[in-house]
């Protein structure tokens, strides 16, 4: 099925879903997204350990085999990363009608049409769900935009909201070893998300 049929083509149109409909296709696509994560993750740690045989092999066909093995994986995991990246985005999409259809529900005695998005701004996100150039940062983005929630959403973000680029920087410290205990380099990035979820609240 195209990304266009998987946007409009169900039993039931991603448009014209529920809030509850549209959170169970929020955790089926969630659960797809982790097993991929978790299927590159063992490719990674498979070649890191054909990479270190082949470094202290030295019979020329044994390393021939070894290296085929290598490509081989490396092949897989850019195949399932692609389909990761259009899965990131496809769960995006969900999560971002479900938000608009909540805020519709709280805004219908207002006559609002917050949360309806016509066929035609379905297939422009069909096109960048599709378009591997595309990342799930640059698309979570555009499709605000698309939606019209982008700065209600993640004000001040670029791909990430700024408890999100919290994280980013606690691993960051971690791989130049600012931070070398894995308990307090999760501690402290929990602080941080917490600190800035709590930050709006308190405006």
């Amino acid at each position: 099925m195209s990304l266009l049929g998987w946007l409009t083509g169900k039993q039931k149109p991603l448009s014209q879903m529920t809030r509850s409909e549209l959170r169970r296709e929020e955790l089926l696509l969630e659960k797809d997204r982790t097993q991929l994560l978790q299927r590159i993750q063992k490719l990674a740690a498979e070649k890191q350990q054909i990479f270190e045989r082949g470094s202290t092999e030295k019979t020329p066909e044994v390393r021939r085999v070894l290296a085929q093995e290598f490509e081989m994986k490396t092949s897989e995991q850019l195949m399932l990363a692609r389909q990761l990246n259009i899965r990131s985005k496809e769960m995006l999409t969900v999560s971002r009608l479900r938000m608009l259809r909540e805020n519709a529900e709280r805004a219908a005695l207002h006559g609002n049409r917050l949360g309806l998005i016509s066929e035609k701004d379905l297939l422009r996100l069909s096109r960048m769900i599709e378009n591997d150039a595309i990342t799930a940062e640059m698309y979570q983005q555009r499709l605000d935009e698309v939606l019209a929630i982008g700065a209600g959403v993640d004000e001040g973000r670029a791909g990430l909201s700024e408890a999100g680029r919290s994280v980013l920087k606690v691993w960051e410290q971690m791989d130049t070893g600012l931070i070398k205990d894995k308990s307090e380099a999760f501690e402290e990035a929990d602080r941080r998300v917490r600190e800035q979820q709590k930050a709006p609240a308190e405006e």
